[in-house]
């Protein structure tokens, strides 16, 4: 196998039953079909005792999805202590608790609602993320972006076997590391997100690419997230270019 298809540390999983069903339907032949289709959940995510959102999501990586989106709210802290992730399958919920006091009921009455799938939310003003960023220097070669493209593409994915569905994949060069999807294209940055914060990954040398548009979201999220580059297959908005 080729080692640089070969370097996810994760990747997709589409014969995971719990993320697709088979449903049946009429081709345009007017022939009975079977087909499969990604299946969307509910998950609400609290931060110590107090509920900060419901998103719809495939809920594959419930505990990367709740700390990546806190981080990239501005919520979680990069130097905060995680005292804990309690997920509970049953009630779809997932409780992150930190060593420091948190109380955001001032600030979850003034979100306002992105362009994002789902519950894309950020909170207060969006340039507040950036004001006292500074990225690092980075090189980008064309080579790169055709050799993540072509393996990115070929890789078995949810896409690949229901569609309906965004990719997500942190690389470093022309190696793609971790390719998260989800039904809105924000999930799957923010479990990118929370695994790093996880695995203690330096963002300096990383690329994150999405299969969807670049919107302003995108952009404040990666630049949260410390990665210098942000590379789209599909297009970006004009906001999100003047933010980046």
């Amino acid at each position: 196998m080729d080692k640089k298809t070969d370097s996810y540390i994760v990747r997709p999983n589409p014969l995971d039953p719990r993320l697709t069903e088979r449903v049946t339907g009429i081709d345009q032949t007017g022939a009975r079909i079977e087909t499969a289709v990604t299946v969307e959940r509910a998950l609400t995510i609290f931060l110590n005792g107090q509920e900060i959102v419901t998103a719809m999501t495939i809920n594959d990586y419930p505990e990367y999805l709740a700390i990546g989106y806190l981080l990239n709210q501005n919520m979680l802290l990069p130097d905060d202590v995680v005292t804990g992730v309690d997920y509970d399958e049953e009630l779809s919920v997932v409780v992150v608790r930190t060593r420091r006091k948190t109380n955001y009921e001032k600030k979850l009455k003034k979100k306002v609602q992105t362009s994002g799938c789902a519950q894309g939310t950020v909170f207060g003003d969006l340039m507040e993320a950036l004001e006292n960023v500074t990225l690092p220097k980075a090189t980008l070669r064309t080579s790169w972006l055709y050799r993540l493209t072509h393996v990115i593409n070929t890789t078995p994915s949810l896409y690949l076997e229901a569609g309906a569905i965004h990719g997500c994949v942190l690389a470093q060069e022309d190696r793609p590391l971790v390719y998260m999807e989800d039904v809105g294209r924000h999930n799957a940055v923010d479990k990118i997100a929370g695994w790093m914060y996880r695995h203690g990954v330096d963002a300096a040398d990383k690329i994150l690419y999405t299969t969807g548009r670049l919107t302003s979201e995108m952009t404040i999220k990666t630049v949260r997230m410390g990665i210098p580059i942000l590379v789209s297959r599909s297009g970006f908005t004009a906001w999100g270019v003047a933010l980046a």
